[in-house]
């Protein structure tokens, strides 16, 4: 019985493995060609994009989606540990319950009710408010990913907050220090790898958003030279265009290859993050 439980474990071990080994060989089979055909500096570094005309650029897709994910991160990231220190240390038992409720239901809502919440309230209300011919723009996506990155945030940074060893706490306390200078000189620095965890995972979520973003940032190929300028992320892209290209054109294989370039973007980026957090680690 025990090496038969090793042996699914592996199993499942190679499953998720061979998944993602899947994955990224289907998309560069399927994206590398039309940027070898299109030009790696015109596909990357281009300014335009209409399929019909065959101008594939997808650097205002590029430059969108890493001033929307900078924005929500700027946003969501304050508000999500200063909402999950709360409830870890500060909060009475009776309303860390109902705030936790709330934050697990808004876990659990689909994206698409996010776009829909955003276009009827939040993408009108920025149009009144700035006197705009459109609420659809890169603040609204903002927003939006900002909200929806929350959930994520909160709950691993509050179970690594919870994890922090109590006698950390005590010692800060027996020396003089007051309890929030505790929480911020103490408890926050020793469960710094498990929010920087937290943070990997909203950045992963708002990299990867589309339903919701479509509905709310104008999904027109413009460069984000403002917060009012009605844009299009790389996974907007993809979802807005991929059923209006013909099979096998190059239009189609242009939207692949704006895939490959998101999952590569995405590896970097979680790269680049836990080669931070082992640092943070060794240091």
């Amino acid at each position: 019985m025990e090496f038969g439980f090793q042996t699914l474990f592996l199993l499942c071990g190679f499953v998720s493995v061979a998944c993602v080994l899947f994955i990224c060989l289907y998309l560069i089979v399927s994206g590398l060609p039309a940027i070898l055909e299109i030009g790696v500096t015109d596909f990357l570094f281009g300014t335009e994009w209409a399929g019909r005309q065959d101008k594939f650029g997808i650097l205002p897709f590029i430059l969108t989606s890493v001033a929307g994910t900078a924005g929500a991160v700027l946003v969501g990231v304050p508000v999500g540990v200063l909402t999950a220190l709360f409830l870890a240390k500060v909060a009475p038992d009776a309303v860390a319950r109902v705030i936790r409720t709330a934050v697990e239901l808004l876990a659990g809502i689909p994206s698409i009710v996010y776009g829909l919440v955003g276009m009827i309230v939040l993408v009108p209300a920025i149009q009144r408010a700035f006197q705009l011919s459109s609420g659809a723009c890169l603040l609204a996506a903002i927003v939006v990913l900002a909200i929806m990155i929350l959930p994520s945030i909160i709950n691993v940074a509050e179970t690594s907050l919870r994890a922090v060893p109590k006698e950390y706490e005590e010692a800060s306390l027996a020396l003089g220090a007051t309890h929030i200078e505790t929480i911020f000189r103490v408890t926050l620095p020793a469960a710094r790898s498990g929010v920087a965890t937290a943070i990997v995972l909203g950045v992963g979520r708002a990299i990867g958003e589309a339903m919701a973003i479509i509905m709310v940032s104008g999904n027109v190929p413009n460069m984000p030279d403002s917060l009012f300028t009605p844009v299009r992320f790389l996974t907007t892209a993809i979802a807005s265009e991929m059923s209006y290209a013909s099979v096998g054109s190059l239009w189609q294989q242009a939207l692949y290859s704006v895939g490959l370039v998101l999952f590569l973007f995405i590896m970097l980026i979680n790269v680049i993050l836990n080669l931070f957090i082992k640092r943070k680690k060794e240091g």
